[in-house]
């Protein structure tokens, strides 16, 4: 091995000599260099071999000519023969005292200027080598290592940022126990280019992101998380990917993880609604990890809950009931995410409320009953997310406000939302009572029946406006009523016709009378009544009177009018059963002094009536 080294010396000994000639002209190098290359890689040479030569002899003419030969053509071939050497040498780390002040000269500011791409490219490249090859023993050149990248990851050449992003990563996990040293001063040029122009880019820095905080400092948690959940918007699947990769790795792995559950779930939960189902079952996939990990670290906490739990009787259609450590994690945690969940359901980006909205019904599904102590809040959000211009914001909420119905007690619900009935309630009001009473069990909400039945028979709530939207809502509301109690709903039969004549009764489109109509059927099917019309005749007389009763003032204005008319004559034959209370109306409104609008209508309504006169008012003969 002497031998070969001292010939591979000799042989070498005159190209470095040339070389180190301060007078050497670009050619004379360039044959240098080239002659050396000739020399190394002419010849099969063992490790230890390469080693003495390489450090005794080239490493540092070698470094010299890499941080300050004019020619780009020399710089490149001392850096081909660098990493030449520190590939097959046997110890390469003894290469470091010289070559990393070289790499930080060319690369960092203010001397660092290698103007070409492919070399700045390169002589990071040699770093990712030296990374790889000595690990652990660079962290006596950290500092210098974090000035290179903090330079390197801010190139204008998009490949120079992507290997700086390996290095970054591989320098956070060769020295752990040094790197957090160092770590803050990567995180802004990290975010400086987490939104590059290449998704590629984009990818590697968010994978770089995750190493530098997981084996750094786990505070800059705090300064990458904005930049985080604004790629789970990136339109490329890859990055989202790399997100919730990284999100997903910090909640299992990251030291202080449990400081950073509350800012962290919400990201990983995010992904559940990815529109691409890998991302969507990668998300899971660490979900259901991080919840048995929660579990096994808090099994004495959690042992009551383990050995009593029983699942809720019922439970949303076509959903699975998440994990306990999972129900856990988010329902100890809400408090801290709603608010600002609940703010970015109002923000003024469709994309970020549409994104909230999702995670809300998420989050929900988790909480379960532990929902009840965050209703307030909950119902605020969800009135004015129902108003929403964004289809999407409003179907999503709804189904959040169903979730209340499942897993808090009407009789919490209820006391908190029929207060907004008592001002004057919006229909994204009426909106969230439909989606709460369609999300209820039937035996739960029976009690509740009778309250719910005058609420909304209520002139304030259902006589309040002639909005089409709003009567719909209201309807929507009622059908709810049907469909769950079912032959409950009996108890409040003539409320429940009082407000389905009230919808019929406002000048709207043939299509919502169709759909009133539908509703009384089934508000009579579930009753073992025939038709609609058996509702009428069970309620004609109580309807005549409830709208009678303001009759003496009646204007062309007054909603009774409508309402009478309705009453007159949809309810068929039945209005022949209740004359005596038909005829007092008419006789009281028709007086010559009243309003002739009005007494124009009635006359119509009258007419109406009397050329069926069999099938209606003279159906008893």
């Amino acid at each position: 091995a002497a031998e070969a080294a001292a010939e591979l010396s000799q042989a070498l000994a005159r190209p470095l000599s040339l070389l180190q000639q301060s007078d050497c002209g670009r050619a004379a190098r360039l044959r240098a260099l080239e002659d050396i290359r000739a020399q190394l890689q002419g010849r099969p040479l063992p490790g230890a071999v390469l080693q003495d030569v390489f450090a005794a002899r080239l490493l540092r003419p070698l470094s010299r000519c890499l941080a300050g030969d004019a020619a780009e053509r020399c710089r490149e071939l001392a850096l081909e023969l660098l990493r030449h050497g520190l590939s097959h040498g046997e110890r390469p780390c003894e290469a470091l005292p010289v070559l990393l002040p070289a790499l930080a000269q060319r690369l960092c500011p203010p001397q660092g200027a290698e103007p070409s791409e492919e070399l700045r490219l390169g002589l990071v490249q040699l770093l990712g080598l030296l990374l790889q090859r000595c690990g652990a023993s660079m962290a006596p050149y950290l500092g210098d290592i974090a000035r290179i990248l903090q330079a390197t990851l801010l190139d204008h050449y998009a490949e120079v940022r992507r290997e700086s992003c390996s290095c970054a990563v591989a320098c956070a996990r060769a020295m752990p126990e040094h790197f957090h040293m160092q770590s803050e001063s990567l995180i802004k040029p990290l975010m400086q280019t987490i939104s590059h122009q290449h998704y590629r880019v984009r990818v590697d820095v968010i994978q770089a992101t995750g190493a530098v905080i997981q084996f750094g400092n786990g505070k800059s948690v705090d300064d990458v998380l904005s930049h985080l959940a604004q790629r789970l918007f990136d339109e490329i699947p890859k990055v989202r990917h790399a997100v919730t990769t990284v999100i997903g790795e910090w909640l299992l792995h990251l030291r202080d993880r449990y400081s950073y559950f509350h800012k962290l779930i919400p990201l990983l939960l995010g992904s559940f609604t990815d529109e691409i189902p890998e991302n969507t079952k990668l998300a899971w996939t660490y979900w259901e990890k991080i919840g048995l990990q929660w579990e096994k670290e808090n099994e004495e906490d959690l042992k009551d809950k383990m050995d009593f739990s029983v699942s809720p009787s019922h439970y949303p259609k076509g959903e699975t009931r998440p994990g306990l450590g999972c129900r856990e994690l988010v329902s100890r945690n809400l408090s801290k995410i709603l608010p600002g969940l609940c703010h970015d359901i109002t923000d003024w980006v469709e994309g970020t409320r549409i994104k909230a909205s999702q995670l809300l019904y998420t989050l929900l599904l988790h909480a379960e009953d532990h929902i009840t102590q965050h209703m307030e809040l909950l119902l605020r959000t969800l009135y004015q997310a129902c108003s929403d211009e964004e289809s999407e914001v409003v179907q999503n909420s709804v189904k959040a406000a169903e979730l209340i119905g499942t897993f808090v007690s009407p009789k919490v619900s209820l006391k908190l939302i029929t207060p907004a009935f008592e001002q004057t309630p919006k229909a994204s009001c009426v909106m969230v009572l439909a989606a709460v009473i369609r999300g209820s069990p039937k035996e739960i909400l029976q009690p509740h029946v009778s309250q719910l039945g005058n609420t909304l028979s209520q002139a304030g709530v259902c006589q309040r406006s002639e909005e089409v939207f709003y009567m719909e809502q209201l309807l929507y509301c009622i059908q709810a009523l049907i469909e769950v109690c079912q032959e409950d709903c009996k108890e409040i039969s003539l409320q429940l016709m009082k407000v389905l004549v009230t919808i019929m009764a406002i000048p709207s489109s043939q299509d919502l009378k169709e759909k009133v109509e539908i509703t009384m059927s089934s508000l009579a099917e579930v009753q073992q009544l025939e038709s609609f019309h058996c509702l009428y005749k069970q309620h004609i007389i109580q309807l005549l009177e409830w709208i009678s009763v303001s009759c003496e003032g009646w204007t062309c204005y007054s909603p009774e009018v409508l309402q009478f008319e309705v009453i007159a004559t949809h309810s068929g034959p039945v209005i022949g059963e209740a004359l005596d209370d038909f005829i007092l109306v008419l006789k009281t409104c028709l007086q010559p002094n009243r309003d002739p609008q009005m007494r124009l209508k009635l006359f119509t309504v009258l007419s109406q009536l009397l050329q069926k006169a069999s099938e209606t008012i003279n159906s008893q003969g």
